[in-house]
């Protein structure tokens, strides 16, 4: 049958043809976690899989954050585990640097056996909303920013991970060595070898900056007029930059907050919205403060925050970001050139005018993510919503009056649950997937005992 991703066996024997050396290919599936889940098939399956797709089963996106089955998706027994069909996303089948054997890599989307899209697959969510904007004649644009840590392998005295030493020479620095060059020198070695990776896979790939916490760093990405490639980036780097940093025995780590002292990691997202001519629709024209549609486009955000902090911040350990002066937004404000805000406006040409959205972590599904802002930008736009007064200043210090935001982890599960936007967004399938799984995965982290708990009451009650 036709591939309803629109990929084509031509695309498979090109890159064939150009690397006879590679002998398997990793093919990945994205599952509500953000997690690539699939199988290495050999070299002569690849052109069976342009071909025909391949078999897997539907469970595989009903899984927890372990891999372990969450019954209450319905996509386990209810549906009898039975083979839907994964099919190839054009132009993600690249290879992957410094493999030996060589090996390759694409990107599935998974589809019913009628070639209907599987509606709990992330990456529909997205295509959806797209959809939805060039209904509009307008065409989204962006890019995500990439945080991370590099850990040492082995822990602390104290059990603790703690930062990796420079791969050049082994020196550890328990500074913040924010911005600071000289500290990128060495994981040189490591970062030319992201770069080269990023590079054979065309992913843009650009500035590395040492962030605001030892051992933690920054990669940009260019932006994309294909917000659906532009997720895409972000999920390739993720793979380039742990495998990368695997081979130079260092862990990378996209925890939102690894290290209780530090700030954590986040995943800002830079949109924009082009017309049917590809012009920048947020700029203002001559006499405006601000465009309408740049003010419609936050007052959506703003107002659909709230009950989408679990997109944003998807697990226990996302919930430890949010703490004043971390740079980790805490309330549904925005400004311009504040990075106090959760809803930043860059200053700078009026022609790249774009919001960068801050709340999320780098934990998070960047499908999900861009999926839930470009709902509320729609929501913004159709319901034209006024996003309030612009926070200057410190932004932590702002009082929103806006007691929606969930306090925690919990409060996000049951709000996200009775979300009416969220469910519009994700659609009503990958909604009921998302909350049950993170419902299953609040209920494993609730009855743990935590080493924490023998350290406060053990010997105290």
């Amino acid at each position: 049958m036709t591939s309803p991703s629109g990929s084509t066996p031509g695309e498979a024997q090109a890159f064939l043809d150009a690397h006879p050396e590679i002998e398997a290919f990793d093919i990945l599936l994205t599952d509500a976690n953000g997690v690539g889940r699939g199988k290495i098939i050999r070299r002569h399956e690849l052109m069976g899989l342009y071909k025909s797709g391949r078999h897997m089963p539907i469970s595989i996106l009903g899984l927890d954050i372990t891999g372990e089955d969450v019954h209450e998706t319905g996509l386990i027994w209810d549906s009898g585990d039975g083979d839907l069909r994964a099919w190839p996303i054009p132009g993600t089948l690249v290879p992957l640097y410094g493999t030996s054997p060589a090996r390759g890599q694409v990107l599935m989307a998974m589809y019913h056996l009628d070639g209907a899209p599987m509606s709990s697959d992330p990456r529909h969510a997205l295509e959806r909303q797209v959809r939805k904007l060039a209904e509009k004649g307008l065409h989204p644009a962006g890019a995500f920013e990439l945080e991370f840590f590099l850990l040492a392998n082995e822990r602390d005295g104290d059990g603790k991970v703690q930062p990796a030493g420079a791969v050049l020479d082994g020196r550890r620095s328990a500074k913040t060595e924010v911005y600071s060059v000289d500290h990128l020198h060495g994981m040189e070695p490591l970062f030319s070898d992201i770069y080269a990776a990023a590079k054979e896979q065309g992913i843009p790939a650009e500035t590395v900056i040492s962030e605001y916490a030892p051992g933690q760093y920054e990669l940009t990405l260019n932006y994309r007029k294909d917000v659906l490639r532009a997720a895409d980036d972000l999920i390739m780097l993720k793979r380039i930059v742990r495998a990368q940093a695997r081979r130079h025995g260092v862990t990378a780590c996209f925890m939102a907050k690894p290290i209780e002292e530090y700030a954590g990691s986040g995943m800002h997202f830079h949109v924009s919205l082009l017309d049917i001519e590809e012009r920048n629709a947020l700029t203002e024209r001559e006499g405006e403060t601000w465009s309408p549609l740049l003010l419609q486009a936050l007052g959506g955000l703003v107002a659909t925050m709230a009950e989408s902090m679990l997109v944003f911040a998807p697990h226990a350990n996302s919930w430890r970001r949010f703490v004043a002066q971390s740079y980790a937004p805490v309330a549904p404000t925005w400004g311009v050139n504040n990075r106090s805000v959760a809803l930043r406006v860059p200053a700078g040409d009026a022609k790249n005018r774009r919001i960068e959205h801050r709340p999320s972590g780098v934990d998070a599904n960047p499908y999900l993510v861009a999926s839930t802002i470009l709902a509320g930008i729609i929501k913004g736009i159709e319901e034209q919503l006024d996003p309030g007064p612009e926070t200057t200043g410190n932004g932590y210090e702002t009082d929103t009056g806006d007691s929606t935001m969930p306090a925690d982890w919990r409060a996000a599960i049951e709000a996200a649950k009775a979300s009416a936007f969220l469910r519009e967004a994700l659609g009503a399938d990958l909604h009921n997937t998302f909350t049950a799984i993170k419902q299953a995965e609040y209920f494993r982290v609730a009855r743990t005992v935590a080493e924490l708990d023998y350290h406060l009451y053990l010997h105290e009650v």
